[in-house]
């Protein structure tokens, strides 16, 4: 009886030069659902690979809502409110990517950008990251002329070279 040549797999010895096609992924959410479910499909995919992750959470600008409560009367609430519940939100949506991406062994990075064209932002993240895969979740749209995603995941597509995942 032939005896087997492999050695069990080590994930610590699986060095950078190993790697499997995708060595940084990054991974953009708005905090939807949905988005969430895209985060959790490219971290189980970065695990599998043994890839880096940059998660990329893209605000809009909020010029308008302190410009709506400048006008109310609440220039200074507007201003000083802002930034603290940012922070905060963000915090707790980072929390659980930071917590998940640990338990899997992953090295993460935790970006926060803000624009008010959500492509724009995650076609420079992939730019400046050199990330070589973009997830991202979208909901698909059946048109009888064609399958269409939404704006931003379609921009997205259009104007990058990098390979981009959609999730629905």
């Amino acid at each position: 009886m032939a005896k087997s040549m492999m050695a069990p797999f080590d994930k610590a010895s699986f060095t950078r030069t190993k790697r499997g096609l995708y060595q940084h992924i990054l991974i953009a959410t708005d905090g939807s659902e949905l988005a969430t479910k895209g985060v959790e499909h490219g971290l189980a995919l970065a695990e599998a690979l043994i890839a880096n992750v940059t998660v990329l959470r893209v605000l809009e600008p909020e010029a308008r809502e302190i410009g709506d409560e400048a006008l109310a009367g609440e220039p200074e609430n507007a201003f000083t409110r802002r930034d603290p519940q940012v922070d905060d939100t963000m915090g707790k949506q980072f929390a659980w990517i930071e917590q998940e991406a640990v338990e899997r062994g992953i090295h993460v990075e935790l970006l926060r950008e803000i624009d008010d064209v959500p492509a724009k932002a995650v076609l420079k993240a992939a730019k400046l990251t050199g990330c070589d895969l973009i997830v991202m979740a979208s909901h698909g749209r059946q048109d009888p002329h064609r399958l269409t995603l939404n704006r931003q995941t379609d921009e997205v597509i259009a104007y990058t070279n990098v390979p981009v995942l959609v999730v629905q």
